[in-house]
């Protein structure tokens, strides 16, 4: 039982450490532009 009372407290602190995380990267721009990077790899770099 005294396990249970260090673990809840980590695991919720992991939890918003990882919510922190994500609104941090939505913050960022980190998800805006989802199809550049598809559209990017069919495109022909190679300028030899």
């Amino acid at each position: 039982m005294n396990h249970l009372l260090v673990l809840i407290p980590i695991a919720l602190g992991l939890g918003l450490v990882g919510l922190f995380a994500f609104y941090w990267s939505l913050k960022n721009g980190q998800y805006d532009d989802l199809d550049g990077s598809a559209s990017r790899i069919l495109e022909d770099d190679d300028e030899v």
